[in-house]
């Protein structure tokens, strides 16, 4: 890798991740200022050359949202101002993705938009992990490598090596992911049915699959409120599940989720470091966070390079 013509630049979002990545490569994060005038609104400037640069900015759109996604925008318009040759946006969480269709009258597409602003802000490219739903690749109209953490998290739950391990997807739109983790374990598929009565409001409706005696992976992209997770747990566990474990790329723990996972039937919840955990999050005994800094590392050399990331599906 060229580390003469490429820049990493990272936000405020997730810079512990960031600085995983420039470690991985072996280079240092391109120095940049930001900096919040009395009433709210974000200045920053790029403190070293950038023209002719292969640019990259990491940058989670996670909470506070709005916060991150704007000075994502900022560093954008700065760079593309300052003349750099490409700029790279890489969104290990791509914030608004729950929102990608119009699914109720008078209500925006969210992630379309979050696309267009990411594009007229000056991104040539997208490189993220795991988005909520795969066809928000097409809100763009330039290129997008979407990558996946189940590498990460596969090899994770390999090392536990449960011969009685049933992989569990916890709704129907899940079981596409659920049963790529079965596959690759070598184990079971069930399925958990419940019905959405309002946003964040799971209720657990039926266990398709056979669980009693099993050890349960629940599978999920994202855990928000981990209400849906808990009461999945329950039903597993009423069902005669041995243990129910989860995990999940994105940790986005809002609300009351982690007192829930402490007080849960789960014994284990796996997320990776897309997005930093909260303090509270890293005080409970059953939530842990694997690193995807050289799954991320690896698709950036992989760009700058020009060469394939599908090595990295495997």
């Amino acid at each position: 890798m060229n580390h003469d013509r490429v820049k990493i630049f990272a936000g405020n979002a997730n810079p512990e991740l960031a600085r995983e990545i420039v470690d991985a490569l072996g280079m240092k994060l391109a120095d940049v200022m930001v900096r919040q005038f009395s009433d709210g609104e974000i200045h920053l400037q790029i403190k070293e050359n950038v023209r002719g640069a292969d640019v990259f900015i990491i940058q989670p759109t996670c909470t506070p949202v709005e916060r991150n996604l704007m000075e994502l925008l900022l560093m954008m318009d700065a760079l593309k101002r300052a003349s750099a040759e490409r700029i790279t946006a890489v969104l290990p969480y791509y914030g608004y993705a729950r929102q990608d269709r119009k699914d109720k009258p008078r209500v925006p597409i969210s992630a379309r938009l979050v696309a267009a602003l990411l594009e007229t802000a000056g991104a040539d490219r997208i490189l993220s992990l795991d988005l909520h739903a795969a066809q928000i690749q097409g809100f763009f109209d330039i290129p997008v490598d979407h990558l996946f953490a189940t590498p990460v998290l596969i090899e994770h739950f390999k090392s536990v090596n449960s011969p009685a391990l049933t992989v569990v997807s916890p709704d129907a739109g899940g079981v596409e992911r659920a049963r790529a983790f079965a596959k690759r374990l070598n184990s079971p598929l069930a399925i958990i049915d419940k019905r959405r009565e309002e946003a964040n409001v799971a209720e657990v409706m039926n266990v398709i699959g056979d669980v009693n005696g099993r050890h349960c992976l629940l599978v999920d992209d994202l855990i928000d409120t981990a209400g849906t997770l808990v009461k999945g747990a329950e039903a597993l566990r009423a069902k005669g599940a041995a243990s129910v474990s989860a995990c999940a790329t994105h940790a986005v723990l809002s609300g009351p989720a982690v007192q829930r996972i402490e007080t849960s039937e789960l014994r284990e919840v796996v997320f990776t470091n897309s997005i930093p955990l909260s303090e509270e999050a890293k005080k409970s005994s059953k939530i842990r966070s694997l690193s995807v800094a050289k799954l991320l590392a690896e698709a950036i050399r992989s760009i700058h390079e020009k060469t394939s990331v599908s090595g990295l599906f495997v």
